[in-house]
């Protein structure tokens, strides 16, 4: 039987089933007597208009106690997110539909606005782009993160952005004047620095060499730049991990932080069928240290050591990280955020009076 056509610049290969329905679309001829419907269709994009933008996290593994996504779904393309799973509570597939079908919730700026003026409204840092990637292609067009960024400095709000696209030089104007109120973190991730594993593994990302770029301009304006290893695949990236971090402290990373991928849900056929395909040598390596680092198994949903694992492997994995941090970011810290400088709209009302 011939073998599927590769399809380039798409990073899943196929629609793994979604687990909420109960009918799915299958190839029952396999001699080919069925049309292919698997073919690198163009993406789509569909509207929302949800009542609430921001989400309370209650991991705590993370820091930050509120994200906001102004899309579902990511036209990066990247293997091994996490955020392939939460496509399936829209009715899609966490497979090639993530990447091609987008949704846009075109009222994310009003409905942020409205949220931040609940009168029980708590300040703490909002993470934007903690599922997609506030910065994706699409974003260009829409400008929703350019109007959130603009929402929040009126309010004076911090929040922390995580992006591994140079579309965010964009609002460089704006990220200038929440950092000169310490109200900033931004966060690029930087998985590999080989260009050939970067369009495999992230394909419709900016490279490694731009992202870079895009640290240097960032931090030479004074703002503070967390860099993501992230995520930490051993036998694929894992050598990697001393260089990129003399790479991003060259060019001016305050900070820097990993986590071990886990491949949770419909994320685990994905990347088995990926791995497969694009590494079929060592395929079997790279999964057995990735189940070595979570007990055994390739997924791991428990809170304290599912992000960075455990045992041997993932032990050498942290020590290297760890090492590697000392050598070239010791003394560097991340700006603290200012809380302060909170206000709504009703307050600057009546600060007129």
């Amino acid at each position: 039987m011939e073998e599927p056509e590769y399809l380039k610049g798409r990073g899943a290969q196929f629609n793994p089933a979604n687990r909420f329905r109960k009918n799915e679309y299958v190839t029952e001829h396999l001699e080919g007597l069925d049309e292919p419907f698997l073919q690198n269709s163009k993406t789509e994009f569909f509207s929302e208009s949800p009542k609430k933008i921001i989400n309370k996290i209650e991991s705590p593994d993370l820091g930050l106690s509120y994200s906001m996504n102004p899309y579902q779904g990511c036209e990066h393309g990247c293997i091994y997110c996490y955020a392939r799973n939460t496509h399936e509570y829209w009715g899609y597939s966490a497979g090639l539909d993530f990447e091609r079908k987008i949704i846009i919730k075109h009222n994310a700026p009003e409905t942020l606005a409205a949220q931040l003026e609940h009168p029980k409204w708590q300040v703490l840092p909002l993470m934007l782009a903690g599922n997609t990637d506030c910065y994706q292609p699409i974003e260009q067009k829409m400008q929703l993160t350019r109007r959130m960024l603009q929402v929040l400095l009126e309010y004076r709000h911090p929040v922390s952005i995580i992006t591994k696209n140079s579309l965010i030089l964009r609002d460089l104007d704006i990220l200038k004047q929440l950092d000169k109120l310490n109200l900033l973190h931004v966060n690029i991730s930087l998985t590999t620095l080989n260009e050939e594993l970067r369009l495999r593994l992230e394909p419709r990302t900016a490279a490694a060499a731009k992202r870079l770029s895009v640290i240097k301009i960032l931090s030479s304006a004074g703002i503070s730049v967390n860099v993501m290893l992230a995520p930490i695949i051993p036998g694929l990236n894992d050598h990697e991990i001393p260089e990129i971090m003399r790479q991003a402290a060259d060019h001016g990373a305050s900070s820097a932080a990993y986590n071990i991928v886990r491949l949770n849900g419909s994320i685990g056929d994905i990347f088995r069928n990926w791995i497969a395909t694009n590494y079929p040598d060592r395929a079997e390596k790279v999964l057995n240290q990735i189940a070595a680092c979570h007990g055994g198994k390739i997924n791991d949903s428990t809170f304290g050591r599912r992000m960075t694992g455990e045992g041997q492997w993932a032990e050498t994995i942290g020590n290297l990280f760890r090492v590697a941090k000392q050598k070239y970011m010791q003394g560097r810290q991340m700006k603290p955020y200012n809380y302060h400088l909170f206000c709504t709209k009703a307050g600057k009302q009546l600060n007129l009076f």
